[in-house]
């Protein structure tokens, strides 16, 4: 039997994350050959993690980038079973190699290379993990993508805004409007951009809801048809208004609907101004 030194039971710890007399008994069972004792390692860990695959991943973190110019952003929720995990230096590295590989690669889902890496860490740390999405915004010529991270990383947003002068975004004051347009989502999570955004469907279930509670309500009996429906036209409208990010109140005044917040900017610039398209990503929220 080969002999088996304290260094090489050091190294396959640091290699595997595994126990010291795990390690020592793999070297044991692999007579000394460190490959084959890390094989053994990958193959009891990989049995364990499948049995914790069922557990609950709804920690995490969000993980965004930006390209260089504001060409392109990529927001990635990487997830595990405990807030401990999630500000654990490899799991954040992991996210942050993952994030910058989706980028560069221009990968807009999970695949089998990056879902790999995260089993292999999470053999490793031995808690179940998931690479839960990916959501790429790429810019056209007219276009710039601008990013922002909430706290430990709980909330990630993108933002992609278009004009008819894109130069435009070389200005440092747009982009910090572009910028704070991400901060306002990232602060009321709209549902959609505008009302034309919204599923019919949604807006069907809404007015079933608001027509319910109509008819609960007792100041509201006796009131001709007509009436109830202005009521619950206005309702609905409101409602819409709360949801839809362009009649928000801008959160760095909320005096003004985004809209015109944008309105606003672009008629300083001299230029049209839009927003294109947003992500939001929050940690166990899809």
């Amino acid at each position: 039997m080969a002999d088996i030194s304290a260094a090489d039971v050091k190294r396959l710890r640091d290699k595997t994350g595994a126990g010291p007399m795990e390690c020592k008994n793999a070297l044991v069972s692999a007579n000394g050959d460190f490959d084959q004792a890390e094989k053994l390692l990958r193959e009891k860990g990989l049995a364990a993690l499948e049995k914790r695959s069922g557990r609950a991943t709804s920690e995490g973190k969000i993980f965004v980038k930006t390209s260089a110019g504001g060409t392109a952003a990529v927001l990635v929720e990487l997830s595990s079973e405990t807030d401990f995990v999630a500000r654990n230096p490899e799991f954040i590295a992991l996210g942050e190699e993952i994030a910058a590989k989706a980028l560069e690669n221009g990968i807009t889902a999970p695949n089998d290379e990056l879902n790999g890496k995260v089993t292999e860490l999470a053999t490793k740390i031995r808690e179940n993990m998931s690479l839960k999405r990916i959501r790429l915004l790429a810019a056209n010529a007219n276009e710039y993508v601008t990013q922002y991270i909430h706290g430990d990383g709980n909330i990630g947003v993108a933002v992609k805004c278009s004009s008819d002068k894109p130069e435009i975004f070389k200005d440092d004051e747009v982009k910090g409007f572009v910028f704070s347009l991400a901060l306002h989502i990232a602060a009321f999570n709209p549902y959609a951009l505008d009302k034309g955004k919204i599923d019919p469907a949604y807006i069907a279930e809404q007015e079933e809801i608001f027509r319910k509670q109509m008819e609960q309500d007792e100041k509201l009996k006796g009131k001709p048809a007509n009436v109830l429906e202005g009521i619950l036209k206005g309702k609905v409208s409101k409602h819409l208004s709360e949801i839809c990010l362009l009649e928000q109140g801008y959160v760095k005044d909320e005096k003004l609907t985004v809209a015109k917040a944008i309105d606003e900017a672009a008629k300083k610039a001299g230029a049209k101004l839009e927003i294109a398209d947003y992500a939001y990503f929050k940690v166990g929220v899809v």
